[in-house]
């Protein structure tokens, strides 16, 4: 019986084998393919030029924390290429084409942490978002993202249906790992460096070994030997348990977290009546004891919930547990718990709110002004934002009052003031007898903002007359300069009275 059922399923996987051959592997060009694979895996100007593109937008999609512009730099990035190559150079034992491979990707990795970290360095906005932080924890879903990714990947290159949709699939598990990198490096951040390189590291080795799998089972590199084969099927499942290793360790840790977060809010809760509130709870997972901080709103204050809540979850647990309960007392009525909850709900999102629109507006100033973020002042309640700009080399006072102008027709809602440096005010021209009215308003705006009184220097009494009139109407404190030559605006040294 166990020879007839051996030798059925013996003709079973045959006749599987049999099928899968006519079927799919003799329905893939494999010489159309493999060239396609060395033509996509080559370096070249292109390839250099995506590669910062997409690194410099998924750089700019993590710093804002938008997944939407991440996706974008997914759309552009060339890095399918170099490492579908890398797999089908292992499957086909081919060295040349691995060294090149291997070399494009190389290449275009170094350059997008090297770009990505230039970025960095040179922006204002340097706060480890949640985006970032996503990318600096891997596990094994992670891995498994990888995996799945590949395989789409291969399959869409062997099937003769690659492009940018599934491009994307290899891009994410790239490159938004090697921004983090970039990120890493160039604030000198060990732990997110760290882990988004083993992440970029994980997807590296498991998208290409997949695809070298991929390819043998649609029948490249079938004219390699036996031996060749195990080896390479040794190769696989070892690099593969490496990698599973330390990331189902990764895993269960977050797991871990998880549970321990749920059970903290349970044993919190359960200490106080059912009309209680519980507002707010933190975990540090790296304190020891382990510190939870909750707060709590409530009609009826118990006085021992610190004592009982640490009792039941270091049991729950079994390890060390420090709980702080912050109880806030509120109406007896289960209505008025929800409301105080809902207001305090409402109040800490609005605060947080506005700090994030206020932080992004420091840097979205800062980075026009060509300031750093401490020479911005930001009035919250008003909607009012300083800047003090920075000398621009050559730059009339005029370009800074566009500026202004730009700055404040992008924040709507603010009122912005920008402080030049005291540079060239604008030349004076005449319409018949009246001067300019532009060149005079720019001057008047600049001396409401720098408060230095401004000059009328050269030109014939009668024009300087006019200019000084003019300025006058306009709340400018000027007067005659003592200079010849062509009638023009000069700043004066301040008085005690301006």
């Amino acid at each position: 019986m166990a020879t007839e059922a051996a030798h059925s399923a013996g003709s079973s996987m045959a006749r599987l084998m049999t099928w899968w051959h006519r079927h799919a592997v003799m329905t893939v060009d494999h010489v159309d393919v493999i060239s396609k694979v060395h033509e996509e895996a080559v370096w070249s100007p292109r390839y250099l030029f995506m590669i910062l593109m997409s690194a410099g937008i998924a750089l700019l999609g993590l710093l804002l924390s938008s997944p939407a512009v991440v996706i974008g730099a997914m759309l552009i990035s060339p890095l399918m290429g170099p490492i579908i190559g890398v797999g089908f150079a292992l499957a086909l034992f081919d060295f040349a084409e691995l060294k090149r491979s291997a070399t494009a990707l190389a290449l275009g990795a170094v350059i997008a942490v090297l770009f990505t970290a230039l970025i960095v360095a040179l922006s204002p906005i340097q706060t480890v978002t949640s985006e970032i932080a996503a990318r600096t924890r891997p596990n094994l879903f992670d891995l498994l993202v990888a995996l799945f990714s590949a395989l789409a990947g291969t399959y869409a290159m062997i099937r003769g249906k690659s492009g940018t949709i599934v491009g994307v699939a290899i891009a994410t598990a790239l490159m938004p790992p090697l921004a983090v990198v970039g990120f890493g490096l160039a604030t000198w951040n060990g732990a997110v460096f760290g882990g988004a390189l083993l992440l970029f590291v994980t997807n590296l080795i498991t998208i290409a070994l997949s695809a070298t799998v991929m390819a043998r089972i649609y029948g490249f590199g079938s004219h390699l030997s036996p031996s060749q084969t195990r080896w390479q099927g040794t190769l696989l499942i070892a690099t593969l348990v490496i990698l599973a290793v330390p990331l189902g360790i990764a895993l269960r840790q977050i797991a871990w977290e998880s549970v321990a977060a749920r059970q903290a809010r349970d044993i919190v809760r359960a200490q106080f009546a059912d009309n209680a509130r519980l507002s707010a709870i933190d975990l540090d997972y790296g304190a020891v004891p382990l510190a939870v901080r909750a707060e709590v709103l409530t009609s009826n204050p118990v006085a021992d919930a610190n004592i009982k809540a640490s009792a039941q979850l270091e049991k729950a647990l079994d390890r060390p547990v420090d709980v702080e309960i912050y109880q806030v007392r509120v109406g007896s009525a289960a209505r008025d718990v929800e409301t105080a909850q809902l207001a305090a709900a409402q109040a800490g999102e609005s605060a947080r709110a506005q700090e994030r629109q206020t932080a992004v507006l420091v840097a979205r100033l800062a980075a026009v002004a060509g300031v750093a973020d401490n020479a911005i002042t930001v009035d919250r309640i008003n909607k009012r934002a300083l800047v003090t700009a920075a000398p621009l080399p050559g730059a009339p006072i005029a370009s800074y009052r566009v500026l202004e102008q730009r700055v404040a027709a992008s924040e709507a809602g603010w009122t912005i003031t920008l402080v030049p440096p005291a540079a060239a005010l604008p030349s004076v021209g005449f319409v018949d007898t009246a001067p300019d009215p532009a060149a005079l308003d720019t001057a008047a705006w600049a001396y409401a903002r720098i408060r230095a009184p401004i000059g009328v220097a050269g030109g014939t009494t009668a024009d300087a007359d006019a200019v000084l009139a003019a300025l006058r109407e306009r709340q400018v404190a000027t007067e005659r300069a003592t200079a010849s030559g062509p009638l023009r605006l000069v700043w004066l040294a301040p008085t005690s009275t301006d």
